[in-house]
């Protein structure tokens, strides 16, 4: 996790500072209870890379916006916000700083099958097999939500020291005149027993920052009208 460690720390901080109004702008973004009963924590990959039952950093962010706001098209089939919401994610700002990053590192002829560049982001569908950025690789994806193994790069298809799933969830909530976005994080040591979770307080409350930003700029670039 040292690497995201330090992401979090550049994102998250820079951000704030540049901005000056990110907490007031992300305010709106809860952080709801996930435990044990979670589908996340009784999927098969959580089983397949998480052998050990290491212990977890875990969390649900959720953001709800009325569905006056959301544009018409993504209404009209379904799957359609949940592949808009995960192309916001990986196209938008929040992920510049990151994606610029792993290109410096690892953009070449090895990855060249993944999606690397913004607009490419921004349009892509996210099938099962997507790999971006040489960071995540697409393993789940429904009308509601998409999963992405996360840890390391996908060309270490194994069990992984560092390792973890993140899904990004649209539902239209019709009854309530709202779409609920999601974001869910579970990070753990696959490779070997662990103690404890991969993160402690400080770089758990960073981390938390992150998803916020994400959450932000994926629905403000991709989602509402």
């Amino acid at each position: 996790m040292g690497l995201i460690k330090r992401l979090l720390k550049i994102t998250a901080a820079g951000s704030v500072a540049t901005v000056g109004v990110f907490f007031g702008a992300t305010r709106n973004d809860v952080f709801e209870p996930m435990d044990a009963s979670d589908p996340i924590f009784q999927s098969p990959f959580y089983k397949k890379y998480n052998p050990e039952q290491n212990p977890t950093l875990h969390d649900l962010c959720v953001r709800r916006i009325p569905l006056d706001k959301i544009k018409p098209e993504l209404l009209e089939k379904k799957g359609k916000l949940a592949e808009a919401f995960c192309a916001g994610v990986w196209g938008g700002m929040g992920y510049m700083a990151q994606r610029a990053y792993f290109a410096r590192k690892y953009q070449g002829p090895e990855t060249a099958t993944h999606l690397w560049e913004r607009k490419d982001l921004l349009a892509n569908t996210y099938e099962v097999g997507t790999l971006i950025t040489d960071h995540f690789e697409v393993l789940e994806k429904t009308e509601d939500r998409i999963t992405v193994r996360c840890g390391d790069t996908p060309r270490t298809p194994d069990v992984r020291p560092s390792d973890g799933l993140f899904e990004m969830g649209a539902v239209i909530k019709q009854e309530e005149g709202v779409a609920e976005f999601t974001l869910k994080s579970c990070f753990y040591q696959g490779l070997g027993k662990a103690d404890a979770a991969p993160m402690g307080p400080v770089m758990t409350w960073l981390h938390q920052q992150y998803t916020k930003l994400w959450m932000e700029t994926a629905i403000l670039k991709n989602c509402v009208r």
